[in-house]
């Protein structure tokens, strides 16, 4: 696996502040795409073991709430082969840090059900995940109030509840709005 980049003291892609490790590889190819680049499998450098630990280290200290996965796609079948032994690191290292995840694949109906995005690591790879960020980003629906997503059909889902439950349970966050000078 490639990525094309890896953000420290990110606050714009999850709760708190977070490293954000932007793989590379997409077959969404989303109109309007803030990282078109990262479509490209062969883009940005290898994900080494050398890039993990840095990753790693960059968890360490208390403020950081944890890592956040985007792209290109986190969830091709060639990148969930790489990132799960990562995230299994990761959560066994830091447990208390969460781990967010921006998708195009629909959760329910893609990563779970029968589509070109299911494969051998994907329900063990949720498994890891505390918050998934579902749905290919829509220009007509875009919408820049809203928290953590870019267009109103991406919903934020509690991985975790979801699985246990067997259902869609959306996350807190996934209500919240940006606040604007006039909601002052």
């Amino acid at each position: 696996m490639n990525y094309g980049n890896i953000k420290y003291n990110d606050i714009a892609n999850g709760e708190g502040v977070r490293t954000s490790l932007f793989v590379s590889g997409c077959t969404h190819h989303c109109k309007n795409c803030f990282n078109p680049e990262t479509w490209d499998f062969n883009y940005g450098k290898p994900f080494t073991k050398e890039v993990e630990d840095e990753i790693i280290k960059s968890l360490a200290p208390d403020h950081i709430n944890g890592l956040t996965l985007l792209g290109g796609e986190p969830m091709e079948i060639a990148n969930q082969q790489a990132l799960l032994p990562f995230v299994k690191r990761v959560k066994a290292t830091y447990p208390n840090k969460t781990i967010w995840c921006y998708s195009g694949y629909l959760f329910d109906n893609e990563l779970l059900g029968e589509s070109r995005a299911h494969g051998p690591h994907t329900r063990e790879l949720l498994g890891y995940i505390d918050i998934l960020v579902d749905g290919e980003f829509k220009e007509d629906l875009k919408d820049i109030t809203l928290r953590f997503k870019g267009s109103s059909n991406q919903r934020i889902i509690d991985v975790q509840k979801s699985l246990k439950e067997n259902k869609v349970v959306l996350s807190p966050f996934n209500e919240k709005r940006n606040k604007s000078f006039r909601d002052k």
